[in-house]
């Protein structure tokens, strides 16, 4: 329910607000994600702990428990993929209008959709070179955004 999602959401936050005071960054110890992520499982499992001690008032109970049975499981190698993801969609945003058409094709149907450079250059019009160095422009653009935001 999007209610029990805002309200975890507050409960993160209210966790991480009283915390941050006291967090001692080290690297070596992993990465701000890593402890974001951990606050947020844990309560997110309270949460879910809670509701499953509390007793059914209406439905039918073996629905419920079926639809219990369906929870999502949580790990953080889904969490990283999706926040990955979701970083390089923004990267690719902030770069595109930099480059050309043709440029920004070579590179999506060569590094994206994983076509060959021959075939993509037989699509564009484009030399097999010219392919290939529109993909390295645009990675390298790429890179560095996603370094910027990995350095914040």
């Amino acid at each position: 329910q999007d209610a029990d999602a805002a309200d975890l959401m507050q409960d993160v936050f209210r966790s991480v607000a009283s915390a941050v005071g006291r967090l001692d960054y080290d690297p070596a110890r992993g990465t701000f994600r890593s402890w974001l992520f951990t606050i947020t499982r844990n309560k997110l499992n309270t949460f879910l702990d809670r509701r499953r001690r509390q007793p059914v008032g209406t439905g039918d109970t073996s629905m419920h428990e079926r639809l219990e049975g369906q929870l999502p499981q949580f790990d953080e190698n889904s969490w990283e993929t999706e926040y990955q993801q979701r970083v390089f969609d923004w990267a690719i945003e902030q770069v595109k209008p930099n480059f050309g058409e043709t440029v920004w094709q070579a590179f999506w149907q060569t590094a994206v959709e994983g076509k060959g450079a021959q075939e993509t250059a037989t699509k564009l019009g484009m030399s097999v070179g010219a392919v290939y160095v529109a993909k390295s422009r645009v990675l390298a653009q790429i890179r560095e955004q996603v370094q910027g935001i990995d350095n914040e």
